[in-house]
């Protein structure tokens, strides 16, 4: 009787967050590289949306964001095609670019700060066709010799398919067109920018989906309550 008594507190005291992605912390994570190889290619920008949830309405909003400029690791591979599609210029001294070790730190400290804050587990990248993102934190966590990241090394939650069956969108911009949320074409490719973007799109995705009643989900006893009830 203790047990159950003290399994269902535990429960009632977790935060909404908490509960709403299964103890999952989704942070928004968006880079811009020198190439498609996380192994080879430079990280060049890198940056993070934190997320907060409404403890009343269940409404998901932006809450932080955390930016750099990234020096090129030793011996990295810079396509010039990359580069030229960007328009990230490396060698700028006015970048103020930070080494890997430095802005991948930072931005878990933040993470773990936050994450604990609402009693999740661990984070959860959610970035656009975000396996590519995920292979560069996790190539830059390796590099960095960080024997732990906050986030799972392999689970994400990809906009691209999110957005491909909310919206009937893949392409970022058009996705955000058809939400109805602004996107400026020629602030795009910018890690910053290009975040913030992404994190207003999983909210209203997320918050879309609430309004229709698609969670919390109203479990099959709860249905045969409610009918049982109005009988």
């Amino acid at each position: 009787m203790s047990d159950n008594k003290t399994a269902t507190n535990t429960t009632t005291e977790k935060s909404l967050f908490a509960q709403r992605f299964r103890g999952y912390f989704p942070v928004v994570i968006d880079v811009e590289t020198a190439g498609f190889n996380s192994q080879t290619d430079a990280l060049l920008e890198i940056a993070a949306t934190t997320l907060t949830l409404d403890e009343t309405t269940g409404q998901l909003s932006l809450d932080e964001t955390i930016h750099f400029n990234v020096d090129p690791f030793e011996g990295a591979n810079l396509e010039p095609a990359a580069l030229e599609f960007t328009g990230i210029d490396p060698t700028n001294p006015l970048r103020g670019a930070v080494d890997e070790k430095k802005a991948i730190t930072e931005i878990f400290k933040l993470v773990r700060k936050k994450m604990k804050a609402v009693g999740c587990q661990r984070a959860i990248i959610v970035a656009h066709n975000a396996a590519f993102d995920l292979g560069f934190v996790n190539a830059v966590t390796q590099r960095c010799s960080i024997k732990r990241s906050p986030f799972h090394p392999f689970v994400s939650f990809d906009t691209t398919t999110l957005s491909g069956l909310a919206l009937g969108q893949t392409v970022l911009a058009k996705a955000c067109a058809t939400a109805q949320i602004d996107f400026n074409n020629s602030e795009a490719h910018s890690a910053l920018y290009d975040t913030e973007k992404t994190a207003e799109l999983f909210c209203y995705i997320v918050n879309k989906w609430q309004q229709l009643g698609g969670w919390p989900l109203i479990q099959p006893e709860e249905t045969a309550q409610e009918s049982s009830a109005e009988e």
